[in-house]
């Protein structure tokens, strides 16, 4: 048992909820402004989306499950690809779609149970895919990091690296060698300290924080106004396989979460509802033009160092990211952050996000000697690391992370030997 400081409904003295819920905020802040940065959005929109999304999440989980909602790094490859078929309009048609499958799903459990789902995505379907979500985008982060745009081109800039190993030697002593809230913040310590080095050796302009107003509306995307709403099959096709992995990452850290909180939100408030929150949150984002929304582990980290599980400090968070969504100043800072330090950033992130895949192997035990297993993850790297694609007309493909999801799925289902094992499993 835990001593806890703050049960899930019980709520602090005003100064100490100030308090806390900033700590929540900042941890999520850092990866939240990263994911739309690299994928063309606007940061304000993602902050301002991820306030809302965990309230409407809080809210349809009854205010039972204290998780805090920030963008998904799982749809980083996707929007670039949907941005480049189709324009920014597409990535947030498809982010729509995902929600409308999340429904789906919220809806199959709640008529069928949860037991399908947890044996339809094993570990050893889930995570390879993780692997592929993060070192797909691998070449990006190195790019970013080490070259600068010349006459079109990208070309090699030794200081502008400097900055992106300045930026990933810091984050990476957070996490080495600092305890508490500080090493749950790598990434927004990281891209601070980068900032700092990259205006100390003049590759910082200025210009746009001088310009900006101190208050300022986000940049919205709103459907119809701002761009053409038209659904092809590709673009369903790219967005809304990588459902598989949000949904398998869900559950994930509700179990975690409930570990923590010692509670069991897989049957209270259900998945149902905690998948429908999350689905809500995301489409409410893809309608207002932020990325795809997903459960942060960084608050799931704040909540076991602290013990303090209070919904309340976590809708305070919600509460500062959306009044920091309208600071223009601040927004333009976001938006003067050298290439060089995202792509820093990028290298510890998108190997972390690789790593816990293998983690995820790892921790169930999955038995590569077992040629079943060996072959589904075997195919689900190579297919989504080297960007297989499947032309099924003109209008319509399937590939990357995608193809690999779907391949991964169907293979575990059709291949003979298959196991009960579920995501559950290493969390009994």
């Amino acid at each position: 048992m835990n001593n806890k400081v703050l049960d899930v409904h019980e709520k602090p003295a005003f100064p100490r909820w100030v308090a806390l819920s900033l700590q929540h905020m900042f941890a999520m802040f850092g990866a939240t402004i990263l994911v739309p940065t690299l994928v063309g959005l606007s940061p304000a929109i993602a902050l301002l989306t991820s306030g809302l999304a965990t309230i409407v999440f809080v809210a349809v989980t009854r205010f039972k499950v204290p998780a805090y909602l920030g963008s998904s790094f799982a749809f980083i490859a996707p929007i670039q690809v949907a941005t480049a078929t189709g324009g920014i309009g597409s990535a947030m048609i498809g982010s729509m779609f995902v929600a409308l499958v999340y429904a789906l799903v919220s809806l199959l459990i709640f008529t069928t149970g949860s037991n399908w789902i947890m044996k339809l995505l094993p570990p050893v379907v889930v995570g390879p895919v993780i692997m592929v979500i993060g070192l797909a985008v691998a070449p990006t982060a190195v790019n970013m990091a080490s070259t600068v745009s010349v006459g079109g081109e990208d070309v090699y800039n030794l200081l502008h690296f400097s900055a992106a190993i300045v930026t990933l030697a810091a984050a990476i002593i957070c996490i080495m060698f600092f305890r508490g809230v500080v090493s749950l913040m790598p990434v927004l310590i990281g891209i601070i300290v980068g900032y700092i080095y990259s205006a100390f050796i003049g590759i910082i302009d200025f210009s746009p924080v001088k310009e900006a107003d101190w208050i300022q509306m986000p940049a919205f995307l709103i459907p119809v106004i701002d761009y053409d709403f038209v659904i092809t099959p590709t673009l369903l096709a790219i967005m809304v396989p990588i459902s598989i992995v949000t949904i398998s990452e869900h559950i994930g850290h509700q179990l975690v979460l409930g570990k923590v909180v010692e509670k069991d939100f897989i049957k209270d408030p259900g998945l149902n509802r905690s998948l429908l929150g999350d689905g809500l949150g995301t489409l409410i984002s893809g309608l207002l033009g932020g990325p795809p929304k997903t459960t942060y582990g960084e608050n799931i980290g704040v909540m076991a160092i602290t013990r303090v599980y209070s919904v309340y400090v976590i809708i305070g968070a919600a509460v500062f990211a959306i009044a920091f969504a309208f600071i223009g100043k601040l927004m333009a800072v976001i938006e003067t952050i050298p290439q060089a330090v995202l792509g820093g950033i990028s290298i510890l992130l998108f190997g972390i996000i690789a790593s816990s895949g293998l983690r995820m192997l790892v921790d169930h035990k999955v038995d590569f000697g077992n040629q079943r297993n060996l072959i589904i993850a075997s195919v689900i790297l190579v297919i989504g690391i080297g960007g297989a694609v499947i032309h099924i007309s003109e209008t319509f493909q399937v590939g990357g992370m995608a193809l690999a999801a779907i391949v991964g799925v169907l293979l575990n289902l059709l291949l003979p030997g298959r196991t009960d094992e579920t995501l559950s499993d290493a969390t009994e």
